[in-house]
């Protein structure tokens, strides 16, 4: 056998030595990423994950499914594709709860391979969401939280408000003065009784309410609060009419809003009392459940967007793809939501010449912040430095004809509402 030169052996040694030491301890290579929240590499071929956090359980579920769907409509105007990758979409369910919101959020930026969150339903759950997103270097977007918290207040950052949170859902800071002028000015109602059920979203409009209402000169008689799950209404509704306000005021999603309402139908010392609730409220399952009992209610919420060839198009498509009429009209700003979001993710992308998708984390909050008149199906959107995209217009309604559903409601505009240009 040939004998190996020493020098040779030596070299041998080092370069093994040397492979077992860069297995163990690789070195690490400079990334070309610059992003200060970093980036996420798609390889080629591999799809663009993205992160959904809806209420798919629980009496919200036909909101949240609603939500989603707008989503996958976005995605079927672009062949289902972000810059030729496939999109997968990482679904987690909130149950429209504050604490389903924070763990959703981190089951998913627990995958390091998430561009962004499309979320979320219910704003207590957005409120939870934002935060884990935030930390975790995201940027998230709904489109159908409203809550003020979630953004600002007053021209103001609002307590919940954090970075790389947007919406294309109208800010309720304003639906809450709309139902006050409306009660106060055309009803010519003076006391009012306002009950919440305690999320940030029931209590913020409860809230904008109270404080419109007494400063026009309207006096608050009770301002109280069930709790989430609470069936027994006839206790809160017994000081409401103790109270002796013309008005009540109780902006809560269902059941506990058909429980009042039902509750309230039964006592003859609110027979004279006026109803008014808020969007959560406006959907087909309340008014089909509710009947008669509905009838002569008010609600308030954002005005819908005008119907026009774009609009039709896609409620049709909406109805072709799924088999049924949308239960909101929420959907279009989901959509909206999906539309932005993917279209500034194909804007912020760099691809390199092996086919690889390189996103910046921050490049891509900062392109949705830079967002300015980006045409959408409910009107052109401009995301302001809170992340409200949407120019807040509301309607007050009243119901006539249960028969008609949600379409008879929202036709039967008795007020409206614009802050930025005054109202009718």
């Amino acid at each position: 056998m040939r004998r190996i030169p020493m020098r040779i052996l030596g070299g041998l040694v080092l370069a093994a030595m040397l492979g077992i030491a860069l297995a163990v301890f690789p070195i690490e290579r400079k990334s070309p990423c610059t992003d200060p929240l970093g980036c996420v590499v798609i390889a080629p071929g591999e799809p663009i994950a993205i992160g959904v956090i809806e209420s798919l359980t629980g009496e919200v579920a036909i909101l949240g499914k609603e939500q989603v769907r707008g989503l996958e409509l976005a995605l079927d105007h672009r062949g289902g594709k972000v810059r030729g990758h496939p999109v997968d979409l990482r679904i987690e369910d909130t149950g429209c709860r504050p604490e389903g919101g924070a763990n959703a959020a981190l089951r998913i930026v627990s995958d390091p391979a998430v561009v962004a969150i499309f979320g979320t339903t219910c704003s207590g759950d957005a409120a939870t969401a934002a935060q884990v997103m935030t930390e975790a270097g995201l940027s998230m977007i709904s489109g159908n939280n409203s809550a003020p918290f979630l953004t600002a207040i007053g021209g103001r950052k609002a307590p919940k408000w954090q970075p790389g949170y947007f919406r294309t859902a109208p800010n309720e800071e304003y639906s809450g003065p709309a139902a006050a002028r409306y009660a106060y000015e055309k009803l010519g109602v003076e006391s009012a009784a306002i009950i919440h059920d305690g999320d940030i979203y029931t209590r913020g409009l409860a809230e904008g309410f109270r404080a419109e209402f007494e400063r026009l000169g309207g006096r608050t008689t009770l301002f109280g609060a069930v709790d989430k799950g609470d069936a027994d209404m006839k206790p809160v509704l017994e000081a409401v009419a103790a109270s002796g306000a013309e008005l009540l005021f109780f902006p809560l999603f269902q059941p506990e809003g058909n429980h009042l309402l039902l509750a309230a139908r039964r006592m003859p010392a609110l027979r004279n009392t006026v109803l008014m609730s808020d969007g959560a409220l406006i959907d087909g399952t309340f008014i089909e459940a509710m009947g008669q009992n509905a009838v002569g209610m008010y609600f308030v919420g954002p005005t819908p967007p005008t119907p026009n060839d774009r609009v039709r198009a896609l409620e049709s498509e909406y109805r072709r793809k799924y088999g049924e009429a949308p239960p909101t009209l929420y959907y279009c700003n989901a959509f909206d939501a999906a539309s932005i979001l993917l279209d500034t993710l194909g804007q912020v992308a760099a691809k390199a010449s092996d086919g690889s998708l390189s996103i910046g984390r921050q490049a891509l909050r900062d392109a949705l912040a830079r967002t300015r008149d980006y045409p959408g199906v409910t009107g052109k959107l401009t995301c302001d430095r809170f992340g409200d995209c949407a120019t807040p217009r509301f309607n007050v309604l009243r119901l006539e004809d249960p028969a008609l559903g949600v379409a008879g409601l929202t036709a039967n505009v008795v007020y409206t509402y614009a802050p930025r240009s005054g109202h009718e």
